[in-house]
């Protein structure tokens, strides 16, 4: 069976939540007897030289414009003509932007399997018309595509409610590593913190994760002596946000330690106190599942993508219009607490079932009999 991916700027050990999962998914295809080629985001790769395939799976890198809002459509049709030429079976489609190639791949007559991360057009960086291209990439997806994968149940109500589209609706869902706890520290000394005594936020510095926020109510919480804030991540083009977020951690003594992969990020979320997530908008986070995985105290958000997570009352603050008062009050008590190690149900996020599961919505796109859903 041929897979073809498009839709992300590729791995390994490329940002973002997307990236994350096909680093984790693709080679579980390949070893479950895929062959699957990846396009990457050519003005993603810093490989040298560029990887022609890693871990069983094959990569071929495309051109791309390096420009916010038109890269992944342009990637992503270039990504389906490729597809074509190489007679995939299936091409697999991430993410609703991307989605806008749909109709074009049904035309060329390739069968398409779409996962929908989450409603991407609720992120705060996009304008009017990069919102609207993102709903018709969604409704592209709902009403053309094979099949969908949807990696939350409140995804899976917005196909429903929004376009009525419950055939051939898989929910599975985002995975998790099983977590090695580091015992080293150097990678965490080295950033100024003291081990179990930060606060840790990870992710891309866009507007929806609300970073600024948390470096205000970091900033005026009441918290143990020494206690820092540190973020792990970065922009992926820089932007006024990007601009403002630096300058205010730098103001209130925020450690940015950029983008962390590895054994320095297994350091920090073993040593950290407390992780924090105060997003507005999420699919099904990664950086909230690593860090459970990780049995840290977590604190988030509590709009409904975090909810779907059912983790205890306690772990969520209310978000609204201004988080800054209610994510303070909430930080302040969390580190009045004694620290201490917290266990959570990992077991739907499993990788290997999860790959599992994906495999055979390609066999039911394909009508393979032998598997059912």
């Amino acid at each position: 069976m041929r897979i073809a991916v498009a839709g992300m700027r590729g791995f390994p050990g490329i940002q973002g939540g997307v990236e994350t999962h096909g680093e984790m998914l693709y080679p579980r295809i390949s070893r479950l007897g895929c062959e699957v080629t990846v396009m990457r985001r050519r003005p993603f790769v810093h490989e040298t030289p560029p990887l022609t395939s890693w871990q069983g799976v094959r990569f071929r890198d495309l051109d791309a414009p390096a420009r916010m809002g038109v890269e992944a459509l342009v990637h992503t049709l270039r990504s389906v003509w490729a597809a074509r030429r190489m007679r995939a079976d299936i091409i697999h489609i991430h993410a609703i932007g991307p989605s806008l190639a749909v109709p074009f791949a049904r035309l060329l007559g390739l069968k398409v399997v779409v996962t929908h991360h989450g409603p991407d057009y609720d992120r705060l960086k996009w304008g009017a018309f990069a919102r609207l291209l993102l709903r018709t990439g969604e409704r592209c997806a709902a009403r053309q595509a094979d099949a969908i994968i949807v990696i939350s149940t409140v995804i899976r109500d917005i196909l429903k409610t929004k376009y009525g589209r419950t055939r051939g609706v898989h929910l599975i869902y985002n995975g998790v590593r099983k977590a090695v706890r580091a015992t080293s520290t150097r990678c965490v000394r080295e950033l100024g913190l003291t081990p179990g005594n930060y606060v840790l936020a990870v992710g891309r510095f866009v507007e929806e994760k609300n970073f600024d926020r948390l470096v205000a109510a970091f900033a005026s919480a009441a918290r143990p002596d020494g206690c820092r804030l540190v973020i792990a991540g970065a922009a992926d083009h820089a932007t006024a946000y990007s601009a403002r977020l630096t300058a205010l951690a730098e103001l209130h003594d925020v450690v940015l330690a950029g983008m962390v992969k590895g054994k320095a990020l297994s350091e920090l979320y073993s040593h950290a106190r407390l992780f924090v997530l105060p997003s507005s908008h999420e699919g099904l986070p990664f950086t909230l599942l690593e860090a459970m995985s990780f049995g840290r105290d977590v604190l988030v958000s509590d709009i409904a993508a975090n909810r779907a997570v059912n983790l205890p009352a306690e772990c969520y603050f209310h978000y609204s219009d201004d988080p800054v008062p209610a994510l303070r009050e909430a930080l302040a008590d969390r580190l009045s607490r004694p620290a201490a190690p917290r266990a959570y149900d990992l077991s739907p996020y499993d990788w290997d079932t999860i790959a599992e599961q994906t495999l055979a919505v390609y066999r039911e796109v394909l009508g393979d009999s032998t598997f059912t859903i």
